[in-house]
């Protein structure tokens, strides 16, 4: 399974950059705002769509959402976020400096929430080497801003 898994991440790397260049270009068309939404309920229809086919034409686990911590619902917030700051960054600093800076970003964010244990995921160190890649990626994403 652990290979799947870093097959869907890889997966999930290159539309999100696909995400940033055309979300650029749909903000710049349409205004991000209005791109955003749009987005967002595609996002919502196709990811219904796939729920109810998924689940036999049930709605699965969906029905318990309202008795889970309302701090895990902050996942739709997150999305909105990097949508919205995707599509307006891009058709200003660039595709490669809106993911560098964006990688960046979420390693950082990572490596915080697996020292601490955030949102109740396992613990795991910042080792030298992970500290180090961290620091390197960081670099590179300023160094993307230079045109």
């Amino acid at each position: 399974m652990s290979g799947l898994a870093v097959a869907l991440a890889v997966l999930g790397g290159l539309c999100g950059s696909v995400q940033v260049a055309v979300m650029g270009r749909f903000g710049g068309r349409v205004g991000v705002l209005e791109a955003l939404a749009f987005s967002t309920g595609i996002q919502l229809a196709v990811s219904l769509l796939v729920l109810v086919t998924a689940r036999g034409g049930g709605i699965g686990g969906l029905r318990h959402v309202g008795s889970t911590p309302a701090w895990m619902w902050i996942g739709g917030l997150m999305g909105f976020t990097v949508v919205t700051s995707i599509t307006f960054a891009q058709p200003r600093i660039g595709a490669t400096a809106v993911i560098g800076i964006l990688i960046a970003g979420q390693l950082v964010m990572g490596a915080l929430i697996d020292r601490f244990g955030l949102f109740g995921v396992d613990q795991i160190a910042i080792s030298p080497a992970r500290a180090a890649g961290i620091l390197l990626l960081g670099i590179g994403a300023a160094l993307s801003l230079v045109r």
